[in-house]
């Protein structure tokens, strides 16, 4: 047997040692090695991931407080493998002693579908006979099968074929040229492809047809762009330089500025990882997040007709938001002066691949950082902020997501998510109408209604692991106008509950109470405030799920079910939809939904907990969005309540600063500076402004 044997191995790789952060990702040389060992006792098997299997964090928070006196980590390859008959195979391998550590076989479920699983269905389904057939029901000749495309999705759930078999489902589409867009001219039949045959084994056929669209293309590139008039000609370039060079260093994969401590991880799933964010106060390094991660996402569609039920893509759960990951150009993706991390991978095969230029870190310019101008005297302090940036954009079929992680230098982080890329499409009849399901966004182009809901995975360590998760809502005082307690009916203030257990310890958003929520530790209080130190999520994009309780998206994706859910810490709890999420029913529901089931009881208060949020929107396309989607964004925010004595950006030397006692002495304020330099946008003659003494750029 493969688990008996691979337990029999125990010896080491030749090789020198290198050292790594233990959170480091794996590296190409890493990665062959734990091939190597599997592949000595069975070599039949094909690699689905290949990836770091992190420290525990038990382990590596002693190894970190005493590096000289505890061991290292041990580096850990966690593997998952398919073999025959889609079994599928989990894996840990100990890099550091050469052997494996465990083995099993898990039944009844499948892992996610990589690029080349996707890669091959398009050669597959054009040269299908049934496929030909149905094409040519539409109006394609067997001649211009080369024409035929598809975007193979994951088949979600079907009950028609279960978890058992390893399945995709192929969306139709027609290029008429090989630079037009497949998405204008969408073929309303889906092909089923088993992975394991190479086959298309069901082809899904609507009861009303839709033929092929006759609409001539609308494309979105430069070639297309001139062809039309060509592009704007009124614009002038925005040059962003640094003459002096950055402010931020790197020690491996360790990014340090302006206050902040950060390692920077990346993996096949969850794409950059976050972790040992740590902010230096005064001198005093204060721990703020163990690790944070995009962890999730769910993609449903809102047209009930079959088979689009199946079309609720988990992006990163089934596909992998770092094996999607583009590489980055230079002045398109990032502009500024750059660095970049490269992200390795593992292919079927078992060889390891390099995605370079996955992740960018750049400074930019982030506006106002706190200003003030006195109006009786015309003294003002401006200073301006900058934000430092680390970032990945992945392409998922025909959408693209940009994930961006800012540090402020005020002691925010911000999750930034942009989306853009091109609507998924469906074929729409001559005559009939897209509503309300969907949108005609182009002649015989229907863009479905649908969600784009994300989930932000934070393992707070507000000055420690020991932490309390609190509901805020801004409430209404007590007592109406009039009253004792209330005499002007004026009175309002912040009301915290807490999430206390794990049954319990979940929240729906609620904008009407500005709702936010608060991860504190009440085991140390503000020396002004005398509240609990504490940072503050702050989230208003946040969107319910929108289908109905029982529905296959819901059982699916429990995570979404509420904004926010909180759980106790544990190692192994990672992914919020479960660890395996491609053809799950849902029955029992994977990921957190069975986390709150197997310890309902368990408490939450002043330990060491995890939270996890979903946000994101609801699209009801519109031709604006077509043929290709202005990038739109969303945000959340991690901000400090009550952890720091003051505003911890006040050493940032201001743009202009002046006294009321230096305008006093004939200095002029900080309106004759504006007036004068504002003149130069418009080509006039600079006028030389007032001097600023204060020292400071």
């Amino acid at each position: 047997m493969v688990l008996e044997r691979l337990h029999q191995m125990s010896s080491h790789l030749t090789g020198q040692p290198v050292q790594h952060h233990p959170f480091d990702p794996l590296t190409t040389e890493e990665i062959a090695a734990a091939v190597a060992i599997v592949r000595r006792e069975d070599s039949a098997l094909h690699f689905n991931a290949v990836s770091l299997w992190e420290p525990r964090k038990e382990d590596m928070m002693k190894y970190l407080a005493s590096p000289e006196t505890v061991p290292k980590p041990h580096r850990v390859a966690d593997v998952v493998c398919i073999g025959r008959g889609s079994k599928v195979y989990d894996g840990l391998v100990d890099l550091t002693e050469g052997r494996v550590m465990r083995w099993e076989l898990t039944e009844g479920v499948q892992p996610l579908i990589t690029m080349e699983d996707l890669q091959i269905v398009e050669t597959v389904a054009r040269e299908d006979p049934k496929v030909i057939e149905q094409c040519g029901i539409l109006g394609i000749p067997p001649q211009d099968m080369h024409k035929v495309y598809c975007d193979p999705w994951t088949i979600g759930y079907d009950e028609r074929f279960g978890s058992g078999v390893r399945l995709q489902q192929a969306l139709m589409y027609y290029r008429p040229h090989p630079d037009d867009s497949q998405y204008t001219y969408p073929l309303d039949f889906c092909p089923i492809y088993n992975s394991d045959t190479r086959e298309i084994v069901h082809i899904d056929v609507p009861k009303t047809r839709r033929p092929l669209n006759r609409a001539p293309p609308i494309n979105y590139h430069a070639e297309a762009i001139k062809a039309e008039g060509g592009c704007r000609k009124d614009l002038k370039p925005i040059n962003i330089t640094q003459p002096e060079g950055v402010s931020f260093t790197l020690e491996g994969r360790t990014l340090k500025w302006q206050n902040w401590n950060v390692h920077i991880g990346f993996n096949y799933r969850e794409g950059i990882v976050l972790s040992n964010v740590t902010f230096n106060d005064k001198g005093s390094v204060r721990p703020v997040f163990w690790r944070m991660s995009l962890a999730e996402m769910v993609v449903p569609y809102g047209n009930p007709e079959h088979p689009h039920q199946r079309k609720h893509a988990f992006d990163l759960g089934e596909y992998g938001g770092g094996y999607m990951t583009n590489s980055l150009a230079l002045s398109c993706d990032c502009k500024g002066a750059i660095h970049y991390m490269d992200a390795a991978f593992v292919n079927k095969a078992g060889e390891p691949q390099t995605i370079k230029n996955a992740i960018c870190l750049h400074e930019e310019d982030a506006g106002i950082l706190f200003k003030h101008t006195d109006f009786r005297d015309d003294s003002c302090t401006v200073t301006r902020g900058r934000k430092m940036i680390i970032s990945h954009v992945f392409t998922a079929a025909n959408y693209e997501y940009c994930v961006y992680w800012i540090l402020h230098q005020d002691g925010v982080i911000q999750l930034e998510v942009k989306l853009t890329g091109i609507l998924n499409t469906y074929a729409l009849a001559p005559g009939e109408s897209a509503a309300p399901w969907g949108t005609e966004v182009y002649p015989g182009v229907n863009a479905h209604n649908h969600q784009h809901l994300f989930c932000l995975r934070v393992d707070p360590n507000i000055d420690g692991p020991s932490n309390t998760i609190f509901q805020v809502d801004a409430t209404q005082g007590e007592g109406e106008p009039g009253s004792e307690q209330n005499p002007y009916g004026n009175a309002f203030y912040a009301k915290k509950t807490k999430l206390e257990t794990m049954s319990t310890g979940m929240s729906d958003y609620n904008g009407a109470t500005s709702r936010t929520w608060e991860m504190a530790n009440t085991n140390k209080l503000n020396t002004y405030s005398q509240k609990p130190v504490a940072y503050k999520l702050v989230s208003r994009e946040v969107p319910s799920l929108l289908p109905k309780e029982g529905s296959l998206v819901w059982k699916r994706a429990g995570f979404a079910r509420h904004a926010v859910h909180v759980t106790k810490y544990d190692d192994e709890q990672l992914h919020p939809a479960g660890r395996h999420v491609p053809q799950t029913s849902g029955e029992p529901s994977q990921g957190i939904p069975a986390w709150i089931a197997a310890d309902p009881d368990g408490s939450l208060d002043n330990t060491d907990v995890v939270l996890w949020h979903t946000f994101g929107l609801t699209h009801f396309p519109s031709p604006e969005d077509y043929p290709i989607m202005p990038a739109e964004p969303m945000t959340v925010l991690l901000r400090p309540r009550n952890f720091f004595t003051s505003n911890p950006a006040l050493d940032v030397p201001p743009s202009y600063s002046s006294t009321p006692s230096q305008v006093a002495a004939g200095k002029s304020g900080i309106r004759g500076v504006v007036d004068s330099l504002s003149r130069l946008a418009f080509g006039g003659k600079q006028e030389k402004g007032p001097s600023n003494d204060c020292g400071c750029k």
